[in-house]
């Protein structure tokens, strides 16, 4: 095995997490198609499209099992210098067509050279939102220049603002006095002020002046830094309306899938914090390039950008290294909400000019994201007992009322949002995203992202001849498993029923375990025991949280469930309380809020006296640390089970009936085997 293991070194590919040993000498994008890695390449290999772009990553990867060092790949070649003389390839960047495997080794996929990119589906929602922008416009009629009163141009400019508007106190900087003067003649003495207010009405700074009346309008954007995707939403600050949306996948992924994984790169990498700070800021900027694209305006006319995120990419975002979230006591360096130039951390494509403003976090492990969430669902003035579940790659969870709220976060890890599965892939075109199974025949039939009929549907294959069927998305696993389990695929341990492969070929054994086969084609989607209990994992996790905080709410069961997130949106409520998602509850009392941490932005963004009540609410909320909890490991365990060990679940049963056969035996190497078709 030592042999083996020089001979055919490891190579890791993320976003999507596949690995396989190759032979020294591979190219990685052979490596990426024996893997049924998403890596795009039109030109055969030939170094002339430069689809199949991959980013090498070294040091010590503990996750995955690699140590990455230089030397990994074969050296730079002359295909590869051709190309970057005639077309530029970004520093760091290789060609995978001509990068051969000489290593273990992490590859680093990007957006740009991924075959069905990402859906980053973060939509903003028309939630109607009261305007009252921290940046607003202001014309004024401005005093002429007179030989008898020697005043400046900005003190008869304050003085306008003041008279007129009952602007007081204001500050003008010196990019302010710059431009004033032309605006001032070119207008005829009249101009339009773009004021930008701090925490009190009363003190405001000039950020912009416009001869005349100015009959443009001004931007701002809301950002969701997520641990998975980075969002943003351009909103007109006069009107309120969201005129482009954009997303990408947040690049710090190839430091690490999860939250700790990162804080560990950061621990285990003399600068690596400051690597994963460049990379987001650098996404974020890319972002803003997009949206002032979409919408036809400049950068120059976004004035403010509002912040969202975990505790960890709320400091990696501030330039401060979240090595100490990484252990109790898990310290906050800065949690209070702050304003900033935009310039200060790094977020140059906007005005010169812009501000930013960070909501507060609420505690080590339960950021600005979740106090946006609880911004935009306002629990805290709402008389039903609500639970809030933000489903990502790190949970955050909201319980409570007018009277109390509580909050936790609880580590899914990314396995819902379809990594660490086996066929698992983000939301793209070509991914299933929902699934029915006959509970007789064990016959599926599925959805894809980007077409409306389901897989029995006269037209299906031809609809989806350009799409492909490509893997399963995180709403598709969720419904994969609770199918199977209402279908008496998998027992209430989670067990795939082995003995089933005696009746269908949809069942079919692995080694000691056995898989259920979804799709048939170009390439094979199946469920494999591995993927199930990765989502057992997740999900017990998830539910362990909820369960600690109606714990310490004192209570058996809650009137609300709202699932919040992007993810979230796309949950099925009946498929969530069958895998074990979240406690019991009348369905019809369970709703999709959307991208609620991303509406909060915008409403932080949109309304500033909002600023302020969520930093007042935020200060009440009692934090639970699940870390800490004594039970939380009781209830993980208890969860474990489909949907779950003890827990009655006696609203489900009215609408779904769970099989009742016995748990499945442990598995052995007799009986009848079945080997699994190799993929084409």
């Amino acid at each position: 095995m030592a042999d083996e293991t020089v001979s055919h070194p490891l190579v890791v590919f993320t976003p999507s997490g596949k690995r396989g040993r190759f032979p020294v000498g591979t190219p990685v994008l052979q490596a990426a198609r024996d893997l049924g890695v998403d890596l795009d390449s039109v030109c055969g290999g030939r170094g002339i499209c430069s689809r199949c772009q991959i980013t090498p990553s070294y040091g010590d990867f503990s996750k995955h099992g690699v140590t990455a060092i230089e030397g990994a790949l074969s050296d730079w070649n002359s295909v590869e210098e051709r190309y970057k003389q005639k077309r530029g390839l970004r520093e760091g960047r290789r060609l995978g067509c001509q990068a051969k495997v000489e290593g273990d080794i992490v590859i680093d996929v990007p957006p740009e050279s991924q075959v069905h990119k990402q859906v980053v589906r973060k939509d903003a929602d028309d939630r109607v939102i009261e305007l009252d922008p921290s940046t607003q416009l202001y014309y004024v009629e401005v005093r002429e220049p007179d030989m008898h009163d020697p005043s400046s141009d900005m003190e008869r400019l304050k003085e306008a603002l003041e008279e007129q508007w009952g602007l007081v106190e204001l500050i003008g900087d010196l990019q302010i006095m710059q431009r004033l003067q032309l605006a001032l003649r070119d207008g005829k003495w009249r101009v339009t002020c773009a004021v930008h207010f701090g925490r009190k009405r009363a003190q405001g700074r000039i950020v912009n002046v416009w001869p005349g009346f100015y009959e443009g309008t001004i931007y701002g954007a809301a950002f969701d830094v997520g641990s998975t995707t980075v969002a943003c939403h351009l909103s007109d600050l006069r009107t309120g309306k969201t005129v482009a949306s954009s997303g990408l996948m947040n690049p710090q992924i190839r430091f690490g899938e999860d939250l700790m994984s990162r804080v560990s790169y950061s621990m285990m990498n003399p600068g690596g914090a400051v690597q994963m700070t460049d990379a987001v800021r650098e996404a974020i900027n890319a972002l803003l390039g997009q949206v002032a694209a979409q919408a036809l305006v400049s950068p120059d006319d976004i004035f403010e950008c509002t912040f969202v995120g975990n505790p960890i990419m709320h400091h990696l975002l501030l330039g401060i290294d979240p090595v100490e979230l990484g252990g109790a006591p898990f310290a906050l360096t800065a949690g209070e909400g702050m304003v900033f130039w935009a310039r200060e951390i790094g977020v140059n494509n906007t005005h010169p000019d812009a501000r930013v403003y960070t909501l507060p976090c609420i505690a080590g492990h339960v950021g600005a994201d979740a106090a946006a969430v609880i911004l935009s669902e306002e629990p805290y003035n709402a008389e039903d007992m609500t639970l809030i579940v933000d489903v990502g790659t790190n949970a955050e969870i909201i319980l409570g009322n007018r009277d109390k709220l509580l909050a936790c976060s609880s580590p899914t890890g990314p396995a819902f949002e379809g990594a660490q599965i086996s066929c698992g892939q983000r939301a793209a075109p070509g991914a299933i995203e929902r699934i029915r199974i006959d509970p007789e025949t064990k016959e599926p039939r599925f959805k894809v992202i980007g077409c409306d009929l389901w897989s029995d549907d006269a037209g299906f294959a031809t609809a989806t001849a350009e799409l492909g069927v490509t893997g399963i998305a995180g709403s598709g696993i969720i419904e994969a498993i609770a199918e199977m389990r209402l279908a008496d695929i998998i027992d209430i341990d989670g067990v795939v029923r082995g003995s089933l492969s005696e009746k269908t070929n949809r069942v079919f054994s692995e080694g000691r375990t056995f898989s259920y086969l979804i799709h048939e084609g170009a390439q094979q989607i199946v469920v494999t025991q591995n993927d199930v209990r990765a989502i057992q994992l997740a999900k017990a996790a998830l539910y362990a949280g909820c369960q600690l905080l109606m714990d310490e709410m004192g209570i058996d069961s809650v009137d609300r469930i709202t699932l919040a997130g992007a993810f979230g949106a796309h949950i099925s409520p009946m498929h969530a309380m069958v895998l074990g998602m979240i406690p019991d509850c009348d369905v019809e009392n369970v709703r999709s809020a959307g991208n609620a941490a991303g509406t909060g932005a915008r409403i932080a963004l949109l309304n500033a006296g909002k600023r302020t009540e969520i930093e007042r609410v935020v200060r009440d909320v009692e934090k639970i640390e699940t870390a800490l909890a004594p039970k939380f490991q009781d209830h993980f365990i208890d969860a474990m089970a489909v949907p779950h060990k003890t827990a009655p679940y006696p609203r489900l049963s009215k609408i779904a009936r769970l099989p009742d056969t016995p748990p499945s035996p442990p598995p052995n190497e007799g009986g009848r085997q079945r080997r699994r078709r190799a993929r084409t």
